[in-house]
C-alpha cells in the first residue's frame, strides 16, 4: 500500500510561520572548505570538490535580535498567541501541534519552505528515543516522493552512527538539502561509544565529527524537547553551534516554552477534526453485601423484539470444574438453571428487567447490574480477561461497520510485562503467556458466536480466513538469542536493543495496514509500556492498558498512538475532505480503561485541560488586548487596553456574554 498524503493549511501556516520570523534573510549558499584531517589517505583528482563544504548562512546582521522579535510578536498576535515579552533564546522557536494531526510533516514541509526561502540546506532532528528516531525515518521514507513532487528536488536523509562516519562527510559536502537523525543518548550518554562523536577518531582522519557537523551551521529541530532536554543534554546541544532551533511537541513543558509562534493544541485538532473522537469503556468492579456470585454484563442486544442481555457468569462442567461462560439471556432466564445447578445463583438469579435507558439487568432478588459493570469474587487476571474480552467485541464492531469500506481495524495492547504475553519453555521455544491464551479463548469465542447478519458473507468469509492464533502478534525488544523482554532490560549503554521492536510496527506501518489476511493477518497488537511513544498507526482504533499499575503513565501518551484519522485501501486518509461532517461517525477510538469510565474519563480530561492551560476560560478585557485587527482597507491595528475594554463592555451591552464574561446562548446559538 502507498500512503497518500495531502496539503492541508495548518501545516502550511506552521511553516510559514517559522519563515516569517527571519522576513529580510537573502537566499544565499555559502561554501567553505572542509577539514581534511590527517593519517594515510588517498589523494583523490577531485579531492577539492570533495572537500568543499556547504553550510547554512548566518544570519545576516540586518536582521538584529530588536527586528526578529519583532517578526515573532506579530506572528504571535496573527495566531492568536501571548506575545513574547522578550527574545527567549536566539533564537529558539517552539511550534505546538497535538498528536496525530502530522507533526514530522509539518517540519519535513518547513524544512523545504527555508530551503526555498533562503538556501538554508543543513538540518539535525534530535529525538528522545529509538521508536521516535525509526518512526522519523518512516516518516522521511514514506513522504520522499510526495515533497518531490511539490518542491521539485529530494532530502537526503539518514541515522546517525558512529561506526558509519562517511555519512558526516556526505552530511558536510553534499549541497542538497540534508537531514541526520539522531537521538539524544548518541551524544548524551556516559558511555565511551556513545562519545565517539567528540572523540579524534582514527577511521576519521584524526578528526571529530562533532567539529565537521557544526561548520555547517545546522538548523537543530527537537523532536518532544520535554523528553530530550535535561540539563545536560541542553549544554551539548550548544556543541553543534545551531543556527537556530525549532521545537516540535504536543506536550510541551510549561517552563522551556521559547517565543511560541504556532500552536495546534488538542482542543483546536479536535474542534477542526484533525483527528480522532475519543470513547471511553470502562470496568467497573462493584460490590454486594447480598451475593458472593461473580457476575459480569457485557451489554445489552437492543431490536425490534425483546430486548437481551449477554451475560457472564461461572458454570458447571462436565469434568465437575467451574469455568466463566457468555450467555445470552431474557427476561425470565433462571441463572441457577444455566450454571449447572450452582448454589451461588440460587436465590433469585431470575431475570427480571432488562432496560436498555440505562443499560442495565435487574434481578427478582433486587441484585441491579450495569453493562460494563463486574460484581462477585474477582481477581486481577479475571479483569484482565474481560478487558480483552471488551477490546475484541469493539474491535468486531468496529470493523463489521468499515469493512465494506476498505479499512482495516487494528487494536492495540499495552502491558507491561513481556513474559505475560511471551513464554519460552525448557527447550527456549517461544509458547503463548496468560493474555495470549486469554485472547485466543475469547476471539475464538466471540467469533464463534458471531450471528450472521444479511448480507455479511464477505465479512465472515474474511474472519474465518484468519486464525486467532495469526491475528495477533506482538513487537517487543529482543535479546540476543532472539527472545522477547522488556525494554528495560535490554536497554544498556544506548537503546540499540531495542530498534527489533519496530521492525514491523514502524518500518512495515503500510503492511500492518493491508488487510489481504495472506500478507498481514495481524489486527491486534500487544506491546510494551515503553512504545507508547514515537510511533503510531492510523487506523488504530481500540486500544487497552493491561497493566498492573497506570500510575506512571501519562493516559494522553497512551491515547495518542490512536488519535490519527484513518485511511482506506487506497492510502486515502479519511477527512473531512473525504467524509465532510460524518469524520467523527467514522473515526472513533475507544479505549477500554482498566478502571472505571468516569475516573478514567476525568483524568483524561484533566490532562487535556493542562494542556491548553492558557487558554481563556471566559471573554476577559485582557483576551482582547495586542490581538490585531483590519479595517476594510486591511490597514492593521493593534487593539490596545482602552479599546479593548470597549469591545468588553459592547458585548456586555448587546448580551453576548454576561457579567462573568461567559458566552450566552445568544451567541452557542450562532
Amino acid at each position: 500500500m502507498k500512503l497518500r498524503f495531502k496539503h492541508q493549511k495548518f501545516q502550511a501556516d506552521a511553516a510559514k510561520a517559522v519563515v516569517n520570523v527571519f522576513a529580510g534573510q537573502p537566499y544565499l549558499r555559502p561554501s567553505y572548505m572542509m577539514d581534511r584531517g590527517s593519517g594515510n589517505y588517498q589523494q583523490s583528482l577531485t579531492e577539492e570538490e570533495e572537500f568543499t563544504g556547504w553550510s547554512n548562512q548566518k544570519i545576516v546582521p540586518e536582521l538584529n535580535d530588536r527586528l526578529i522579535l519583532e517578526h515573532i510578536q506579530t506572528i504571535q498576535r496573527a495566531n492568536q498567541i501571548k506575545p513574547s515579552i522578550e527574545l527567549e533564546g536566539r533564537f529558539n522557536l517552539t511550534i505546538e501541534m497535538e498528536t496525530g494531526v502530522g507533526k514530522t510533516y509539518t517540519y519535513i514541509k518547513t524544512m523545504y519552505e527555508l530551503n526555498r526561502a533562503y538556501g538554508w540546506s543543513k538540518f539535525i532532528i534530535v529525538v528522545p528515543s529509538v521508536a521516535i528516531r525509526e518512526g522519523v525515518y518512516k516518516s522521511f521514507q514514506m513522504t520522499q516522493e510526495h515533497f518531490a513532487e511539490e518542491y521539485g528536488k529530494k532530502v537526503r536523509f539518514f541515522i546517525y552512527n558512529s561506526a558509519q562516519l562517511t555519512e558526516i562527510d556526505r552530511f558536510a559536502s553534499d549541497s542538497s538539502i540534508n537531514v541526520m537523525i539522531i537521538n539524544s543518548q548518541a551524544f548524551n550518554a556516559k558511555g565511551k561509544d556513545a562519545r565517539r562523536i567528540y572523540m579524534k577518531l582514527d577511521e576519521f582522519r584524526s578528526r571529530r565529527p562533532i567539529d565537521i557537523i557544526a561548520k555547517t551551521n545546522p538548523i537543530l529541530i527537537i523532536d518532544e524537547p520535554q523528553s530530550v532536554e535535561g540539563k545536560r543534554t541542553k549544554e551539548r546541544l550548544k556543541e553543534f553551534q545551531p543556527l537556530l532551533t525549532l521545537r516540535y511537541s504536543a506536550t510541551h513543558k510549561s517552563d522551556s516554552i521559547y517565543n511560541m509562534i504556532y500552536r495546534l493544541d488538542a482542543m483546536e485538532a479536535y474542534n477542526k477534526r484533525l483527528v480522532k473522537k475519543i470513547a471511553v469503556k470502562g470496568i467497573t468492579e462493584t460490590g454486594s453485601t447480598a451475593t458472593d456470585s461473580y457476575l459480569y454484563l457485557e451489554g445489552l442486544n437492543l431490536s425490534k423484539g425483546d430486548p437481551t442481555a449477554t451475560l457472564q457468569f461461572e458454570v458447571k462442567m462436565a469434568s465437575g470444574t467451574l469455568k466463566k461462560k457468555s450467555r445470552i439471556v431474557k427476561i425470565g432466564d433462571n441463572l441457577y438453571d444455566y450454571s449447572g445447578g450452582l448454589e451461588e445463583y440460587k436465590n433469585g438469579f431470575v431475570v427480571k428487567q432488562i432496560d436498555g435507558r440505562d443499560d442495565s439487568v435487574e434481578f427478582l432478588n433486587g441484585i441491579k447490574i450495569y453493562a460494563g459493570d463486574v460484581m462477585g469474587a474477582v481477581d486481577e487476571d479475571q479483569l484482565r480477561r474481560i478487558q480483552i474480552r471488551e477490546t475484541i467485541l469493539s474491535h468486531i464492531q468496529r470493523e463489521r461497520q468499515l469493512f465494506y469500506k476498505g479499512i482495516k481495524v487494528l487494536s492495540l495492547f499495552f502491558i507491561d510485562e513481556v513474559a505475560n504475553y511471551r513464554e519460552y519453555d525448557a527447550a527456549g521455544q517461544p509458547v503463548n503467556g496468560k493474555y495470549a491464551r486469554m485472547f485466543e479463548e475469547e476471539y475464538e469465542d466471540i467469533v464463534g458466536n458471531l450471528q450472521l447478519s444479511i448480507g455479511e458473507d464477505d465479512y465472515i468469509k474474511y474472519l474465518n480466513s484468519i486464525k486467532a492464533s495469526k491475528t495477533h502478534a506482538g513487537y517487543f525488544s529482543v535479546d540476543g538469542k532472539g527472545k522477547m523482554i522488556n525494554s528495560k532490560v535490554g536497554r544498556k549503554e544506548t537503546t540499540s536493543d531495542d530498534v527489533s521492536a519496530y521492525e514491523l510496527i514502524m518500518k512495515n506501518k503500510e503492511l500492518l495496514l493491508d488487510r489481504d489476511p495472506k500478507k498481514s493477518p495481524v489486527r491486534f497488537i500487544f506491546s510494551h509500556s515503553a512504545l507508547r511513544e514515537g510511533w503510531d498507526n492510523p487506523n488504530v482504533f481500540q486500544i487497552c492498558t493491561l497493566k498492573q499499575s497506570s500510575s506512571d503513565v501519562r493516559k494522553r501518551q497512551e491515547v495518542g498512538r490512536g488519535l490519527r484519522l484513518c485511511i482506506n485501501q487506497d492510502g486515502e486518509r479519511m477527512d473531512t475532505n473525504a467524509l465532510g461532517n460524518d469524520v467523527h461517525n467514522m473515526n472513533v477510538l475507544t479505549v477500554i480503561a482498566s478502571e472505571s469510565y468516569d475516573s478514567f474519563a476525568k483524568g483524561l480530561q484533566t490532562e487535556m485541560a493542562d494542556a491548553v492551560a492558557d487558554r481563556p476560560r471566559a471573554v476577559t478585557v485582557d483576551l482582547f488586548v495586542g490581538k490585531v485587527i483590519k479595517d476594510d482597507k486591511g490597514n492593521e491595528q493593534v487593539i490596545d487596553q482602552d479599546t479593548a475594554s470597549a469591545i468588553h463592555y459592547d458585548m456586555i451591552v448587546n448580551g453576548y456574554i454576561d457579567r462573568k464574561g461567559v458566552l450566552t446562548d445568544k451567541v452557542l446559538r450562532g
